[in-house]
C-alpha cells in the first residue's frame, strides 16, 4: 500500500538517523574509497540512475587501480531524501564524498556551510568551458562561487494522449494559446470520453517541489510581463508578496479540482502521484494531459520496469501557454541536479575524479539520453547522435530558449513550501483563493525575516 500524507519532520528524522547508522563509519574511514550518495527511485522496476552509476564505477575502477567506488542509495521520495541527505551533511562520520544535490536546495545547503567551493578543481578542468552558463549559474552560491558540476536540466510542458484526443474531438495537433484553451481542452474530453482523468496538475504538500515547480510555477510565470520574475524582486532583493498572478494561478489549480478536470483529490495528495502517473495513467490510456517534465520517457524506454514503445506513437506535445497567450506565448521552467562535494567529504580530490568520469563527452550524452533530461553540454547539445536520439528531445530542447529559473535563494524552500500550503487549500476546498493568498503573504514573510514587497 502507498502512504497517503507525507511523514512528519520528527518521522523523517528518525528514518534518516537509521539510514545514517546504515551508512558505516564515514567519509574519511578509507582514503581510497569514494562514497557516492544519490536518490534511488521509490519504484523498484526503475533503475535508471543505478544502472548509470554501476557503469561509471567500473570505469572510474579500471582508470584508478587501487581505488574503490562506494555507491550509498537513499530510496525516497524527494522530500524525504532532502531530509536524509541534509542529515548525513552535519556531520564528517556520515558525510558521503560525493552527493546529489537538487539545484533548488544548493543555496540553503550553501548557506548551512554543508557543501564545498568546486573553483579550485573547475580552474583546471578544461571540460568546465563545455558547460552552458545557465547551467553553471544554477550551481553557484551568493557568494560567487560553484558548489556543483550539473549533469543536466529539463523543462515542462504539455504531454496529451492523441487517442483520448481523437475520441473527444480534438485535434492531434492540440497547442493551446491560452489557459482557457487547456481548461476547454480538459472540459471537452469530460464531457465526451468520461472514465479518465482529462488533466493532471501536480498540487499540495505531499508532492513538494512537483506541486510548485510543475504546477505553480508554471502558471505564475506565465500572469504577466515575461521580463519580470513574479517570485522574487531582484532590483530589491525581497520576495513578492501574492497579488492578482498569484490569485489567478491559484484560480486554475482550483478549477482543475472544484470542476473535477484533474484526479480524484485523494489521489492529488499521494505522495507518490508522480509515479502513478508516468507508470500506470499515462501508459493505461486513463489521463488525458499531464502538466510535466521532459524527464518522463525514461520510464518508458527498454529495461526501464515501465517500459511503453506505443509512448511516442501515443503522445503529443505542447508548450504550456502565457495566461492570455501574451508575448512570448508560452512558459517553461527548468532546474536540474548537481554533483558536489560535502564540505565535511574524506576524500574530495577523489570526488572529483569520479565527476570527471561522469562528465566526460561519451558519458554525459549516454546519461542525458538514459534519464531524458536535457543536455547542459553545448558539444553534446550540438551533437545529432543526442538530438535524434528518442522523440521529445529537440521539443524539450527548444523550450530553454524561453525558459525560466526558480529564484533558488536560501529562503526558497520555506517559499516552496508557503506556495504548496496556499496549493493545498483551494485543491481541498479549505480555503478560498483570496484565504490562500493573504495567508501565503503571511508565511512568505516569516520565512524571509520580512523581506517581502509588494506589487
Amino acid at each position: 500500500m502507498r502512504p497517503t500524507a507525507a511523514l512528519t519532520p520528527l518521522v523523517a528524522l528518525v528514518l534518516a538517523s537509521t539510514a545514517l547508522t546504515a551508512c558505516g563509519g564515514g567519509s574519511g574511514s578509507d582514503p581510497d574509497t569514494v562514497k557516492v550518495s544519490f536518490k534511488q527511485s521509490t519504484d523498484n522496476s526503475v533503475k535508471v540512475m543505478d544502472t548509470y552509476l554501476a557503469d561509471i564505477k567500473k570505469q572510474f575502477e579500471k582508470a584508478h587501480p587501487g581505488k574503490k567506488v562506494e555507491l550509498v542509495p537513499l530510496k525516497a521520495p524527494d522530500s524525504e531524501y532532502y531530509t536524509k541527505l541534509q542529515q548525513m551533511l552535519r556531520s564528517p562520520k556520515t558525510a558521503p564524498d560525493l552527493v546529489y544535490e537538487d539545484t533548488f536546495l544548493i543555496n540553503s545547503d550553501i548557506t548551512s556551510g554543508y557543501l564545498k567551493p568546486l573553483d579550485p578543481y573547475l580552474a583546471t578542468w578544461q571540460d568546465w568551458n563545455r558547460f552552458i552558463d545557465t547551467a553553471k549559474a544554477a550551481a553557484r552560491g551568493e557568494d560567487g562561487k560553484t558548489y556543483g558540476v550539473p549533469d543536466g536540466t529539463d523543462t515542462r510542458g504539455l504531454w496529451f494522449n492523441t487517442d483520448i484526443f481523437e475520441k473527444a474531438g480534438l485535434p492531434a495537433d492540440w497547442q493551446p494559446k491560452t489557459w482557457n484553451d487547456v481548461l476547454g481542452a480538459a472540459r471537452t474530453i469530460k464531457k465526451k470520453v468520461p472514465g479518465v482523468i482529462p488533466l493532471n496538475a501536480y498540487t499540495g504538500k505531499p508532492v513538494g517541489e512537483a506541486a510548485t515547480m510543475q504546477t505553480f510555477e508554471m502558471l505564475l510565470y506565465g500572469t504577466g510581463d515575461a521580463g519580470t520574475d513574479p517570485l522574487y524582486d531582484k532590483g530589491s532583493k525581497k520576495w513578492v508578496a501574492g497579488g492578482k498572478g498569484f490569485e489567478d494561478a491559484l484560480s486554475f489549480v482550483e478549477t482543475v479540482y472544484k470542476e473535477k478536470l484533474g484526479p480524484d483529490v485523494s489521489d492529488a495528495l499521494d505522495p507518490n502521484v508522480m509515479t502513478r502517473v508516468r507508470g500506470e495513467w499515462l501508459p493505461q490510456g486513463k489521463l488525458a494531459i499531464a502538466l510535466d517534465g521532459s524527464w518522463l520517457p525514461q520510464d518508458w524506454l527498454p529495461g526501464s520496469g515501465h517500459e511503453w514503445p506505443e509512448w511516442s506513437r501515443t503522445l503529443g506535445l505542447a508548450a504550456m501557454p502565457t495566461q492570455h497567450g501574451q508575448a512570448p506565448g508560452k512558459v517553461s521552467m527548468s532546474g536540474g541536479w548537481t554533483w558536489s562535494i560535502p564540505a565535511k567529504a574524506g576524500n574530495p580530490d577523489l570526488a572529483f575524479e569520479f565527476i570527471k568520469t561522469m562528465q566526460t563527452k561519451a558519458n554525459a550524452q549516454k546519461w542525458y539520453v538514459a534519464n531524458s533530461g536535457i543536455a547542459v553540454r553545448e558539444d553534446v547539445a550540438e551533437d545529432p547522435a543526442y538530438v535524434d536520439a528518442q522523440p521529445g528531445i529537440k521539443f524539450f530542447t527548444d523550450l530553454v530558449s524561453t525558459t525560466h529559473y526558480r529564484p533558488a535563494y536560501p529562503a526558497y524552500p520555506k517559499v516552496s513550501t508557503a506556495v504548496q500550503e496556499a496549493m493545498e487549500g483551494v485543491t481541498t476546498g479549505d480555503t478560498s483563493v483570496e484565504e490562500a493568498t493573504s495567508a501565503y503573504t503571511d508565511a512568505l514573510k516569516d520565512a524571509t525575516d520580512n523581506q517581502v514587497v509588494e506589487r
